[in-house]
């Protein structure tokens, strides 16, 4: 088991109301998986995200991350599980702008402090994984779309990380860079990557290999039953 959410709820707080955003969320994500979560703007796929990435904590709830109750840890804590077992990718890339190809791939094995040789022996064989061999010393700005994501996978899987978390990976992309970062996506998967993504378009979370719905804060699987 990668992860799992334990009736997880999140309030946010305007003035002194509590306003609840994620209610009762149960999940399960086995090694390996490939999971989309759907749901439309202000459904709390954004939240859920951040959750199980930690980069928010929930109200109250349970969540296992690799074996780990994240209620525990601390913030130095959660900043390491971030960098060396969570691979992120955005829907708008966050690439350094200044910084090579290969810059921006070696950035988590700099803070994970890994030697210079090393960090660039790794950087360059992730860029050539997604088939950017011959852009590693190309900036962002002489990218396009589809490569820049490609260099944002590439800095998401160095680490090798225990699952690949994905906030609407193709929502900055044309049609065929789009299918491109999902083909790339199924042959990780298929490399045994556990990958969960966040998207609002049904033709992107159908590459996926289970699908759940949110609303309203609340999960459902494809076919409209209770929480997975």
């Amino acid at each position: 088991m990668v992860l799992e959410l334990k009736e997880i709820y999140k309030d946010y707080m305007q003035g002194k109301d509590a306003v609840p955003v994620l209610r009762n969320i149960n999940l399960a994500v086995e090694e390996g998986e490939y999971l989309a979560v759907m749901g439309p703007s202000g459904s709390g796929k954004s939240t859920l995200m951040n959750i199980i990435g930690c980069l928010d904590r929930q109200t109250s709830g349970m969540f296992i991350f690799d074996d780990t109750d994240i209620s525990t840890c601390k913030d130095k804590e959660l900043s390491e599980i971030r960098n060396r077992k969570i691979g992120f990718v955005f829907q708008n890339f966050n690439l350094l702008p200044r910084q090579s190809a290969l810059e921006n791939v070696e950035l988590p094995l700099l803070y994970a402090g890994v030697n210079k040789k090393e960090r660039r022996e790794r950087a360059a064989e992730a860029l050539v994984k997604v088939g950017l061999e011959d852009r590693m010393n190309f900036r962002p700005t002489q990218l396009s779309g589809g490569q820049k994501q490609r260099v944002a996978i590439a800095r998401a899987m160095v680490n090798s990380p225990r699952l690949l978390l994905a906030d609407e990976p193709t929502g900055a992309l044309d049609t065929k860079s789009g299918e491109q970062v999902m083909e790339l996506f199924r042959e990780l998967n298929d490399e045994g990557v556990t990958i969960v993504m966040i998207t609002h378009e049904r033709e992107i979370a159908d590459h996926a290999k289970r699908i759940m719905f949110i609303r309203d804060g609340q999960l459902s699987n494809l076919n409209g039953g209770d929480n997975l």
